[in-house]
């Protein structure tokens, strides 16, 4: 059996502008595609954390260094820039793979640039 694991992310990027003129998928900083192992042409999913929007698109390499996060085409209508977006990738491993799986987590800073690399999210409950 095979299942669909989530390989990796760049969490709460702001988006630094939208152009509904372009093509379509998503520029991004070279520098935070590395970090996250992902690489241009490659299918991401998005989840804007302001209105709750997902949708599917590509990467296209931005500026290295400049912190870029531009949604283009039709996309561009469903963010708006300083909107934070969560962009993730997922991957298909034999199941016996998947019980030991560990993702890549990439943490921004409020200038988009990478804050912290790492191999694990921890649940977060609320008490009370």
């Amino acid at each position: 059996m095979k299942r669909t694991m989530f390989r990796a992310k760049v969490h709460r990027i702001g988006v630094t502008e939208c152009d509904v003129d372009y093509e379509g998928s998503l520029t991004l900083d070279p520098a935070l595609m590395e970090a996250a192992g992902m690489v241009p042409y490659e299918r991401i999913e998005v989840y804007d954390v302001d209105n709750a929007a997902r949708f599917a698109t590509y990467l296209i390499e931005g500026q290295r260094g400049s912190g870029d996060c531009c949604v283009n085409g039709a996309a561009a209508r469903l963010v708006e820039k300083g909107h934070k977006l969560i962009i993730a990738t997922y991957t298909t491993v034999d199941d016996d793979r998947a019980r030991d799986w560990t993702p890549t987590v990439v943490l921004v800073d409020e200038r988009n640039a990478v804050k912290s690399v790492s191999s694990r999210e921890t649940a977060r409950t609320r008490v009370g």
